[in-house]
């Protein structure tokens, strides 16, 4: 049996597949039941069900239960740890497309002086 993996790699896995990254922008809207986030997919309701429990394991919804139904809802907080790990980078290469910009204005500015 293979460890489980950290929450950051649980949550990029869960986030790889397109229909679960379906099912969460549908759940930004608010809570939802099963069938009803199966509507929009030519799947079955046990089909989405093992995509909510992807999503679920990596922490990025939770499920309640109201009378018959198990609806789903967002938990932000799995999102916001991925976000914050990005963020870093996005700084990383605004600093790299900052320093390319510095580095074709000093060619620009060195042409038209040669002129």
């Amino acid at each position: 049996m293979s460890p489980a993996p950290d929450p950051l790699s649980a949550t990029f896995a869960a986030l790889a597949d397109p229909t679960r990254r379906a099912i969460l922008t549908r759940l930004a809207q608010g809570e939802s039941p099963v069938g009803e986030l199966a509507r929009p997919f030519a799947m079955s309701g046990p089909a989405v069900t093992k995509h909510l429990k992807v999503l679920e394991r990596a922490g990025l919804i939770s499920r309640g239960r109201a009378a018959q139904q198990r609806p789903a809802k967002l938990e932000p907080a799995a999102l916001a740890a991925a976000s914050a790990w990005l963020d870093a980078y996005r700084r990383f290469w605004e600093g790299k497309f900052d320093d390319l910009d510095t580095y074709l204005k000093e060619l620009q500015h060195k042409e038209t002086s040669d002129e």
